[in-house]
């Protein structure tokens, strides 16, 4: 049986918290593992990412329990909010997630033509 849980880090692109599957993890592990070992974005990455990462197990019910440091990033007091991202999701402050999702709608509908859609055609 694999991993029963996820591993959390800070975002780098917002003031959230996010929640990938441990097979992801070990994909941006990998990710970094093929940079020169004598650059310095291979320390960034690793310190960002995997130094950073909390594995958090699920309890009996499905519960996480997050550390007080992620939710200082997140500015996470009162409540949260669990926003799915595909096969990862993110972690915010509600309000904070409020004023993102609104930017957010803008720029994608800016940037729609950027979104590549492959069709494959079935033989």
């Amino acid at each position: 049986m694999g991993y029963n849980g996820i591993v959390c880090f800070p975002s780098f692109n917002n003031q959230s918290i996010e929640a990938w599957p441990q097979d992801r993890i070990e994909k941006i592990s990998n990710a970094i593992d093929t940079l020169n070992p004598f650059e310095d974005k291979k320390d960034y990455f690793a310190t960002s990412i995997l130094s950073e990462s909390i594995n958090l197990q699920f309890d009996s019910e499905g519960r996480i329990f997050i550390i007080e440091k992620l939710l200082k990033y997140a500015k996470i007091k009162n409540s949260m909010l669990f926003v799915g991202q595909g096969k990862t999701f993110q972690i915010w402050e509600p309000t904070s997630f409020e004023k993102f999702r609104v930017t957010a709608r803008k720029k994608s509908n800016i940037n729609r033509a950027n979104l590549k859609w492959e069709q494959k055609l079935n033989n």
